[in-house]
């Protein structure tokens, strides 16, 4: 699959998926003997994890450390489990935080919606009394 694919198939700039590359983020990808860059299944599932990961809200330098731990192979498994536990955590305090800010929005749009609801039946009568 060529870069251009690979951008649209996970939404992601051409530019990012270079950027992606040149960090090491996902490996070098194997080039065609035009010099095209030519993904494999592998490196797609390289794009598609650290896609999701920065979706998760992981920076990039957690990133960094996770592909660095995953480099030096098994013996850093506990390792790259904890840092995920971690990343894990986060995510769910964030979540928490935004049920709360959703609530807090919905109670808000209903407080409105009273307001509104209430004007109009104030306009009704005043149209009735006239």
């Amino acid at each position: 699959m060529n870069i251009s694919e690979v951008s649209k198939k996970y939404g992601i700039s051409i530019d990012t998926l270079r950027y992606y590359e040149k960090e090491g983020f996902i490996p070098p990808v194997r080039r065609s003997e035009s010099g095209l860059r030519d993904y494999s299944e592998q490196d797609c599932g390289w794009v598609e994890f650290i896609k999701c990961m920065r979706g998760a809200g992981l920076s990039i330098d957690t990133l960094r450390q996770y592909i660095l731990l995953y480099g030096k192979g098994n013996r850093t498994l506990q390792k790259r489990k904890n840092l995920l536990i971690a990343e894990r955590d986060k995510l769910q305090a964030r979540i928490t935080q935004m049920q709360q800010t959703l609530q807090r929005l919905d109670y808000k749009i209903e407080s409105y919606e009273e307001r509104i609801v209430a004007c109009e039946k104030e306009l009704l009568q005043k149209r009735k009394t006239k």
